[in-house]
């Protein structure tokens, strides 16, 4: 018997790497996720903001009211009209870690970028990237690719006004298939604008540009949703300090905006807690009365903005603020505007709290209704039975059970397909009767009303929180027909408003199953697509056998088992902010029929004849 091979671990395993490596190998710490430019926060769009960072820090300590930004291809350029890199430090800026005039507050008091990371990594993660500094008639400039210095040049620019040139490419080794979405790139944008009233950003031939602030972006995120505010935004703004919010009627939860520098903070953080700490201790002070934060808040849009000199983030890409020593004086200051505001407005105070206290009313009828929902159930019986349940689940707080799942199908052939070739200890099996509710407008009590909305909660156990989560992955397991797609999506209408944190946290998933089989004597090849199954044609050659899978009960137990086993292929349903994806449920799952039907019509694709 051969002896087995021995691993050394001496002096010649440790390895020391550059900076530029150390962003290559382990591009994540830097930029978060990779992604393919399908996703708001994929790493292509990190890369440009990191580059628009140091142009807005800019126009915050007053210089260069104007940036231009352009696409072509997969090619950024960004100038600005600021100070420009000091000449002779071109090159250290933007390949030396830890290089850079944000650690010196008489040059930058409130900046996003900290750490003199952020455009380093856009250089070492490009496949060119070129920088170019305009200081007093005079400019320097330098190349690289993929982090490596190519070259460097030095010169008069008599006509030039001072400031900074950045062009790169996203590198395809790290990123491979990508493609930038518009929609995301003007998101960004209009963002910046809104945190930084009177700068002007030309992308691509318009002109992006707010005056309002936060107020324009709390009215276009009502546009975007179609709903009416109750009373006109409430809006403060000072150096250091800016929020916006009112309340609707057609809006289901909360949906609120964080800033820190200009800086979108998409977990929150300090300031978010501390401003809705401070808006619930002046909406309970001006009432006197004992409101809760989900009575003040339910149905609100809002937005927060703060300057801060040092801030802390959980991580490089800055989506969630850490610095809790602002907290009291942050909750005392929301606190004390608003009150101000509500003894100068007593209107629109009297507004608010006519709100705030029909939402409290509805909590007390909703938890009446819960409480008849769950004695009807035990009434019945004390199992689902909806559920084919499994015997290990999932606790996110003892980290057991990952790779649980459960299949949410639609009739009895599909189930029975799954549940007769399924894994018993790890994969549970749920029936749906029939198509779910379209539940965009209706409200939290459907779920306790409806029996297949209600027992499909308890058989998850997410009713108050997704704390208690049986299953790590659920999974939507539909046919690939126009009905089952429908279906889909109302579940995911379902999960997205009443459970978001479940998508949020990335538990919910889609199963492919293919849609064709190919097959001769010799060999099957299963096809998820059409180009899939004409490759397999050529493969086999001559005249194999083609069936078309049109529902999951057609597939056979044995045949079912090769998809829901190792080889399972399932597609994460992306989380995305409320604003996105309101707009579009709204207008795919709400009550304006006729638009929809308008949109269908005009986008409908005719095959065409051979």
């Amino acid at each position: 018997m051969a002896e087995e091979k021995k691993h050394t671990y001496d002096e010649s395993k440790i390895k020391t790497l550059s900076s530029l490596e150390h962003i290559r190998l382990r591009t994540g710490m830097y930029i978060g996720r990779l992604g393919d430019g399908t996703h708001f926060d994929d790493g292509i769009y990190v890369l440009m903001k990191e580059v628009l960072d140091n142009t807005i820090d800019e126009f915050i300590m007053g210089h260069g009211k104007e940036v231009q930004i352009s696409l072509e291809g997969n090619v950024i350029q960004v100038r600005d009209y600021g100070r420009g890199i000091p000449l002779g430090k071109i090159v250290d800026c933007v390949s030396t870690i830890n290089t850079g005039a944000k650690y010196n507050d008489e040059v930058f008091q409130f900046s996003v970028g900290l750490n003199g990371v952020g455009t380093k990594a856009v250089n070492a993660l490009s496949k060119d990237f070129l920088v170019r500094s305009h200081r007093d008639g005079e400019f320097a400039e330098a190349t690289f690719s993929r982090g490596k210095l190519k070259g460097e040049k030095k010169g008069k620019a008599a006509n030039e006004p001072n400031g900074t040139y950045v062009r790169f490419e996203p590198d395809p080794e790290i990123f491979k298939k990508f493609e930038f979405n518009q929609e995301y790139i003007e998101k960004r944008l209009r963002h910046y604008s809104y945190l930084n009233t009177g700068l002007k950003l030309l992308y691509n031939g318009q002109t992006i540009q707010s005056r309002h602030g936060l107020l324009d972006l709390v009215m276009e995120d009502l546009k975007v949703d179609g709903a009416e505010p109750i009373y006109p935004p409430l809006h403060y703004t000072s150096k250091t300090l800016e929020f916006c919010f009112t309340h609707t009627n057609s809006r289901y939860g909360e949906t609120f905006f964080s800033f820190v520098n200009g800086q979108f903070t998409g977990d929150g953080g300090t300031h978010l807690s501390a401003f809705r700490e401070g808006l619930l201790k002046a909406v309970n002070e001006y009432s006197k009365g004992g409101y809760e934060g989900d009575d003040v808040r339910e149905s609100m849009i809002g937005a927060v903005a703060i300057r801060l000199k040092d801030p802390i983030f959980e991580s490089q890409t800055k989506n969630k603020l850490g610095n809790t020593e602002i907290r009291s004086e942050l909750v005392n200051k929301v606190r004390e505007e608003l009150l101000h505001f509500f003894n100068r407005n007593k209107d629109i105070a009297e507004k608010i709290l006519s709100k705030v206290e029909d939402t409290k009313q509805l909590r007390k009828e909703l938890q009446d209704v819960k409480k008849l929902a769950r004695e009807r159930a035990k009434a019945i019986t004390i199992r689902i039975p909806q559920l084919k349940d499994c015997k290990v689940h999932f606790n996110k707080e003892k980290e057991k059970g990952k790779g649980s799942m459960v299949f949410i199908c639609e009739g009895q052939s599909a189930s029975g397909s799954i549940t007769s070739c399924r894994d018993v200890n790890t994969q549970a099996v749920f029936t749906l009767k029939g198509k779910p509710l379209n539940v965009w407008d209706l409200k939290r009590d459907i779920v306790y009303k409806n029996d297949e909305m209600y027992n499909l909660m308890r058989a998850l156990d997410v009713e108050d929180n997704i704390d208690g989560l049986r299953y790590d992955k659920v999974i939507l397991a539909t046919d690939a027909d126009v009905d089952g797609l429908h279906i889909r999506n109302l579940l995911i209408t379902y999960f997205y408003k009443f459970f978001e944190q479940l998508v949020h946290e990335e538990h919910l998933y889609v199963l492919e199953t293919p849609l064709f089989r190919v097959r001769n004597k010799e060999k099957t090849i299963y096809c998820y697509s059409e180009a899939e199954r004409d490759g397999a044609i050529k493969t086999l050659g001559g005249k194999p056998e083609i069936t078309r899978f049109k529902g999951l009960g057609e597939i056979s137990p044995s045949e079912m088992k090769q998809f829901i086993g190792k080889d399972m292929r399932v597609n994460k349903v992306e989380y995305a902010s409320k604003v996105d994806a309101a707009g579009i449920l709204s207008f795919y799952m709400g009550k304006n029929t006729p638009e929809r039907k308008d949109y269908i019509m005009g986008n409908l694709v005719v095959p065409v004849e051979d």
